[in-house]
């Protein structure tokens, strides 16, 4: 699963917009679901949940045929691990030419389920082939220098670098050392898009975790062992230190 997940790191995409779409078969659905009970957490101790409804059902109108909505106990940890489980979905979702988008401002009636609170909902649609990336390189992200600081596994922060993020905002610095690397929730002054500036460490927290995702597999493509330490991430400074990475028998 590692392998096929990093190779979609290259084809996915946001798809602010769907068109020309297909139709997703009941059993394609529940595959779907059955992907998402399957996804490793960063934090096992937090339940989580989801449920696909037609879009009507929310206020996202991108063109989709379906939301996928994602629901979470509410204990320290679960906006990054939501993020985290849902970008292995989004993955997953590309290999089958499904596009998805991660719509952060949309609305349901279904606040809770099986005893859990909404947290953010992944529009989707199946998609033709053609239309997803050709040439990540091409997308719009911070240079390696704004993310990666220091001069060891440049190939893995350019790639890590391309995770999505709400506006595109990146929140994330990574200091890399030849044994480590620490990861810090990166909050700058003034910048969140369209997002409500009460939202934004919201959002960034989610980001965090799909960041995470994306430098494990990295890691793991390269043959590099780590040993991971989650911090706790409950104030809103500027620079917020999120994960510790212990390499194993690192290569530079």
């Amino acid at each position: 699963m590692n392998e096929m997940e990093y190779q979609m790191i290259f084809k996915r995409k946001s798809f602010h917009l769907f068109k020309d779409i297909g139709h997703l078969s009941d059993m394609e659905l529940a595959q779907i679901e059955e992907t998402f009970h399957s996804c490793r957490p960063l934090f096992p101790q937090i339940k989580v949940d989801m449920k696909i409804v037609p879009a009507n059902q929310t206020t996202c109108k991108r063109g989709q045929e379906y939301c996928i909505l994602l629901y979470s106990e509410k204990k320290e940890g679960y906006l990054p691990n939501i993020g985290y489980i849902g970008e292995q979905l989004d993955l997953y979702l590309a290999s089958r030419n499904i596009g998805a988008l991660w719509f952060g401002i949309g609305k349901t009636e279904e606040q809770s389920h099986n005893g859990l609170d909404f947290v953010i909902m992944i529009a989707i649609a199946e998609m033709p082939q053609d239309k997803f990336r050709k040439n990540m390189f091409k997308s719009k992200r911070k240079s390696l220098d704004e993310v990666w600081h220091g001069e060891y596994y440049n190939n893995i922060g350019n790639i890590a670098r391309f995770a999505p993020s709400a506006c595109n905002t990146q929140p994330w610095i990574v200091e890399a050392t030849q044994t480590g690397l620490s990861v810090y929730r990166y909050k700058k002054l003034g910048k969140r898009g369209i997002m409500p500036a009460a939202m934004v460490t919201h959002y960034n927290r989610i980001d965090i975790g799909i960041f995470l995702l994306f430098l494990e597999l990295c890691l793991k493509h390269e043959g590099i062992g780590f040993e991971r330490t989650l911090m706790s991430d409950t104030g809103d400074e500027e620079k917020t230190v999120i994960a510790i990475y212990q390499l194993q028998d690192p290569k530079c």
